[in-house]
């Protein structure tokens, strides 16, 4: 039997959560724990409810969808944040990845397509809509993907170039191993490479540069 994943749902528009909560119940393994209409709502259940996934709205009334997602970040959520919105701004996806977000869908939509990206993000991976992975493919090359690391991010690097394991790296900078983990996944991602090898290697060389 496959492990439910348990999702929070976040939009202040009740019509669209209502829509996401009746294609979200098409997949059993799929488990709506509790739906926000807010970002502040949003920090209260996801602290509360630990979530394995966060199905998040970027415009929203009072604290937007990229502060909803720093706040998360901010009070260690692990969860896997999903944006979810209308908006196919190039500022708004640069924004909402380098803060921290696992992957960015447009409403628009097929809902098929929705539901079959959201079970991925469920079983562990980063999803995109197709003009979004477009948007991503043409972003400057040139610039230094290290300036998009947060100041914590950079901690967690600086431990593991170190050779600390998670363990330790959680014990020296007085966070969880969870919140460990979501700074190296982030951290990876930004560094567009897929091991915490591969992202020491390329510390050390722009360090020695």
């Amino acid at each position: 039997m496959q492990e439910l994943c348990n999702i929070l749902i976040v939009d202040d528009h009740p019509l669209m959560r209502r829509g996401v909560r009746q294609l979200l119940e098409l997949e059993p393994s799929l488990n709506i724990v509790a739906e926000a209409s807010n970002g502040n709502e949003a920090v209260t259940f996801a602290c509360q409810l630990l979530p394995d996934l966060i199905l998040l709205d970027l415009n929203m009334k009072g604290l937007s969808g990229l502060d909803t997602l720093k706040a998360l970040r901010n009070e260690g959520i692990a969860a896997r944040i999903i944006v979810l919105t209308v908006s196919d701004s190039r500022s708004d996806i640069y924004a909402l990845l380098d803060a921290g977000a696992d992957g960015y869908l447009l409403k628009d939509s097929e809902p098929e397509l929705l539901l079959e990206k959201i079970l991925q993000a469920a079983n562990g991976e980063n999803v995109f809509s197709d003009i979004i992975l477009e948007y991503l493919a043409t972003r400057d090359d040139q610039s230094d993907p290290f300036e998009s690391l947060t100041e914590r991010e950079l901690d967690v690097l600086q431990e593991v170039a170190r050779g600390m394991s998670n363990k330790q790296v959680a014990s020296h900078l007085h966070i969880s191993e969870e919140t460990v983990k979501v700074h190296i996944r982030n951290m990876l991602r930004k560094l567009n490479v897929r091991s915490r090898v591969a992202a020491t290697v390329m510390y050390l060389e722009r360090k020695s540069q």
